[in-house]
């Protein structure tokens, strides 16, 4: 039987549990509750699955503990920039956008460009213009610049720290059987500015087709984009028959010896199957499918 259903992760990187407080870890689980309930509200009221998926990532957007708008991490020159995409299993339209600065949710924005410019990826400058001229919110970049993340820019100058991965995203299946995928990150923390990861990469950090999945990764975009992450599930879903959670293990460990690095991704089948995936000690995800009891996780020991 059929069932809608939604998954959503908020990063996955290897981290010594003993540098999250109890505290920090309380606030990373309500804010992805925050974003599940978002989403699957809009599922439950017979919303599309683009819609969910928009919901739950500019919910997560606006929480400052995680690495999408506001709290996103600051490049080298000590300024947030934002990459996201959006797309739509039903028509395999899509819309993407790198290197922004003043756009308050890019999640919003990557699904303005897919419904209303003829185009898929708009970059900089004229993403942010575009986005004016659909009338979205934008900000100062003093809303984005949390004290976490400013400190980190800081320790990073000086210590050359261990970077961060925790980009957001999400998939999601509707009551119609639609699917969707989307993924919104600040990326590193002291990147090289310009530097563009793989969320908002179609086949690369992002991908959705009704026949077969939604993938949203995350993790060292490096690797992601290398290894075409998300189009490898969809590719051994299609090709190969594989299950679900099978095809993401695989694709998670696929070229390890050459793609090494943090990597997660979440998965949703037509049938409302979620599949999560992933190679590190930590990655803060949630789901909730039609009929079961939203699930919030935070720790790799942690049953899903």
């Amino acid at each position: 039987m059929k069932k809608y259903a939604i998954a959503i992760h908020a990063g996955a990187e290897q981290i010594d549990p003993k540098e999250v407080s109890p505290e920090k870890e309380a606030q990373y689980r309500k804010g992805l509750r925050q974003a599940l309930q978002a989403g699957y509200q809009v599922l439950e009221s017979g919303g599309s699955a683009l819609d969910a998926v928009e919901a739950a990532v500019k919910s997560m957007e606006y929480f400052p503990l995680f690495n999408a708008g506001r709290g996103a991490s600051l490049d080298e020159q000590g300024t947030p920039t934002f990459d996201a995409a959006i797309m739509d299993g039903e028509t395999l339209k899509a819309g993407a956008l790198c290197n922004t600065r003043y756009v308050k949710h890019p999640v919003s924005l990557a699904r303005s460009i897919m419904r209303e410019s003829d185009h898929v990826l708009l970059a900089g400058e004229g993403a942010e213009k575009f986005a004016e001229s659909k009338g979205l919110e934008m900000e100062d970049t003093d809303y984005f610049i949390t004290e976490e993340k400013q400190q980190a820019w800081e320790k990073k100058g000086q210590e050359k720290l261990t970077e961060q991965h925790d980009t957001v995203g999400a998939v999601a299946v509707d009551q119609k059987g639609n699917l969707a995928a989307a993924t919104s990150t600040g990326g590193l923390t002291f990147q090289h500015q310009g530097r563009v990861g793989d969320s908002p990469l179609i086949g690369g950090g992002t991908y959705a087709h009704n026949a077969y999945c939604a993938v949203s990764c995350t993790g060292k975009g490096e690797v992601i984009m290398r290894g075409a992450l998300a189009h490898e599930v969809y590719a051994m879903v299609k090709y190969t028959g594989a299950p679900l959670q099978s095809a993401c293990t695989k694709a998670i460990s696929l070229y390890n010896d050459r793609l090494q690095g943090d990597k997660g991704l979440i998965a949703v089948s037509p049938d409302g199957e979620v599949a999560v995936a992933f190679n590190t000690n930590q990655m803060k995800r949630a789901y909730h499918v039609q009929g079961g009891e939203p699930v919030v996780a935070v720790w790799r020991d942690e049953t899903d």
